[in-house]
């Protein structure tokens, strides 16, 4: 499903118009991503909690000339299922 069809689906669940549905839709997105750049973590109770996740800073290998190079650490945003949509997709 992509984005168009998500919205065109919202729309027909809760009544509204695609626009309404596709500008609540971007609504979402951009507040989880505000709140996961605070390093915030977003819990929608039965669906899942959005998160950011810390990976260290770690040595790797260049593929083409084996030589080692250093791998900054970074941010990851992360989802973790909830029970209920475990459930409902099993």
């Amino acid at each position: 499903m992509n984005k168009s069809e998500l919205v065109e689906a919202i729309a027909d669940s809760a009544g509204l118009s695609k626009a309404d549905a596709g500008r609540a839709l971007d609504a979402v997105v951009k507040t989880v991503t505000k709140a996961l750049k605070k390093g915030d973590t977003v819990s929608l109770v039965g669906f899942g909690t959005f998160s950011v996740r810390h990976r260290a800073a770690r040595t790797g290998r260049n593929p083409r000339t084996g030589e080692t190079i250093r791998i900054k650490a970074a941010k990851n945003p992360a989802f973790k299922a909830g029970k209920a949509l475990k459930d409902a997709v099993n």
